[in-house]
């Protein structure tokens, strides 16, 4: 089969996107690139269109950036902007390499691979309140080779963790409205890696509430929040979040851990 003929099935099975791709016409490139057989293909193609399953779960592979991923539907499709930031090593917010980070709600642990990768000094942890995501997040960790320095387990958000001068999280986000608008692709994924209450903020709550007594003084907390910055900013008037520039402005904040909030209140 040629781009061209995948391309057009693709668009006219109506399908949802935005697990690596956007369109018809990325995601037959991204399929014919990565099959070579072609009874291989087309029964690839023929799942994603009648079962509505994300490419990226087919293929067991996700990208960021130049980075590929294990993932299966253990987890979510590894997907965040904070990974555009990585790539600068989190200039100009973090003056220098963190000797320990952590990425809280790991899934796949891509970020937490990236963390190692950016910061090869660092020790860096990957917790997960998910058994079945730290598999896969293990499986990343070996494929990279950097399991000396990354400790992946299972926490409750912050509950097991220790202290850090760097915390990055891409928590769940998704509204209660939107979780049950989910088209079948995004319904394939973990819904506990989803779904965060009536305005998106139920985790992102509970991870600001606690972040400061896990971070070492100047130390930074990096949240991806999605669509919800003007449910957080209407919830935490006094905070002053900074927005670094990402692929979709908005959707990812920085505090150091003297602007968390409550931080005068708590010493």
């Amino acid at each position: 089969m040629t781009q061209r003929e995948i391309e057009r099935r693709l668009a006219r099975a109506r399908l949802s996107y935005g697990h690596g791709t956007w369109n018809a016409r990325e995601e037959a490139a991204w399929l014919l690139s990565s099959v070579k057989s072609e009874k291989k293909l087309r029964e690839l193609l023929e799942r994603r269109i009648r079962e509505r399953v994300p490419l990226a779960y087919l293929l067991k592979e996700a990208r960021l950036g130049e980075h590929a991923f294990y993932v299966d539907e253990r987890t979510l499709v590894p997907r965040s902007f904070i990974a555009e930031l990585l790539r600068d090593r989190l200039a100009p917010w973090l003056p220098k390499a963190p000797r320990t980070a952590l990425d809280l709600c790991t899934g796949s642990g891509c970020l937490a691979v990236l963390l190692a990768l950016e910061f090869p000094g660092s020790a860096v942890d990957a917790a997960d309140i998910s058994p079945e995501a730290l598999q896969v997040a293990r499986i990343n960790v070996r494929r990279y080779k950097v399991g000396k320095r990354v400790r992946a387990f299972r926490s409750n958000l912050l509950q097991k963790t220790r202290k850090y001068d760097l915390i990055v999280t891409n928590p769940p986000y998704v509204t209660s409205t939107s979780m049950k608008k989910l088209p079948l692709e995004y319904r394939r994924e973990p819904a506990l890696g989803l779904a965060a209450g009536p305005d998106g903020l139920d985790v992102v709550r509970r991870i600001l509430a606690d972040a400061r007594q896990h971070l070492n003084p100047g130390g930074l907390l990096v949240c991806e929040i999605g669509g919800n910055r003007r449910a957080l900013e209407r919830a935490y008037p006094g905070v002053e979040f900074a927005w670094p520039e990402v692929s979709d402005p908005g959707t990812v904040f920085i505090l150091q851990r003297e602007q968390l909030p409550g931080a005068a209140s708590r010493g």
